[in-house]
């Protein structure tokens, strides 16, 4: 286990405080100047499950209301909505500075039979051949600003393999939808809950960003501000993170400074995991006259 699994093992073990309140660090995700969305989503499940026995999540909503300082711990606030014999339903509040920075409501439900169907998983390249996203990363440091290079190329928990990466400073516009493959090795073992709590942590990698491939644009041509407003995540089977699983997204909506994407997350077999929802703020950066 690296460092980078460690810390992010950490960041989900989230401290009890008092019955239903808890508390999560800020630092060691994706971004050095604010806490990354997955992350405050990631400690909040781990929250609400730590109130919960014996069920397993099968869908979260949040909302996003503010950006979270990486410098600050983040309180976690469970209300117990509700207990019954199929379903029980947490809202957690997470805060910083006496100020909400994440709302979030998830149900959790008792293991059931029923019918069931699914999509089949898209036939696409398998991730063996594919670059890993440090090497596409290093293949680019002569293009980044030297102060930023050790953040730019800083070992990352979890290992993602896109099937068709864009260029990053001079994208053309194509198609919303996209593929890549992810996983953490490290996540080898752990619990149900927990493997629960690293997937939505992944979920939120590259998604906002899907809503910018039919505009030729991406986080490194400076003409965009982006930032995540909600998530919402649907689970649908059991997952085991240490394998790799394919993240295939789409975009089928942006207009009004907003972009509204789509990801379906399938095991190495094509069982569906889980499927996720997102809006995000995606605004032109204009010149200013």
């Amino acid at each position: 286990m690296t460092d980078a699994h460690q810390t992010l093992l950490n960041l989900l073990a989230v401290e009890r405080l008092e019955v239903d309140l808890f508390r999560g660090t800020g630092q060691g995700g994706e971004t050095p100047t604010r806490i990354f969305g997955g992350q405050v989503i990631g400690q909040a499940l781990a929250a609400a499950y730590k109130t919960v026995e014996d069920r397993l999540c099968h869908s979260l909503h949040a909302y996003f209301i503010r950006p979270g300082d990486p410098e600050m711990p983040v309180v976690y606030q469970v209300d117990r909505a509700r207990d019954g014999g199929s379903f029980t339903t947490r809202r957690v509040v997470a805060i910083q500075n006496g100020r909400q920075i994440l709302n979030m409501s998830a149900s959790f439900h008792v293991s059931e039979e029923g019918w069931a169907h699914q999509h089949a998983m898209p036939d696409v390249e398998g991730p063996e051949d594919l670059a890993d996203r440090n090497t596409l990363r290093a293949g680019i440091i002569d293009r980044i600003p030297e102060k930023y290079h050790k953040e730019f190329l800083r070992p990352r928990p979890i290992d993602i393999r896109e099937v068709a990466p864009r260029d990053f400073f001079t994208p053309e516009p194509m198609d919303d939808k996209s593929h890549l493959w992810f996983r953490m090795a490290a996540a080898k073992g752990i619990s149900p809950q927990l493997q629960h709590c690293l997937l939505a942590y992944a979920s939120d990698l590259n998604l906002l960003g899907t809503a910018l491939r039919p505009h030729g644009q991406t986080w490194f041509t400076g003409k965009v501000m982006a930032a995540s407003l909600d998530h919402a995540m649907w689970f649908h089977a059991s997952a085991a993170f240490c394998d790799w699983h394919l993240y295939t997204m789409d975009s089928p909506w942006s207009g009004g400074g907003r972009g509204f994407n789509r990801g379906m997350i399938y095991d190495r077999d094509g069982t569906l995991v889980a499927s996720v929802a997102q809006e995000g703020l995606i605004r032109p950066i204009t010149p200013k006259s």
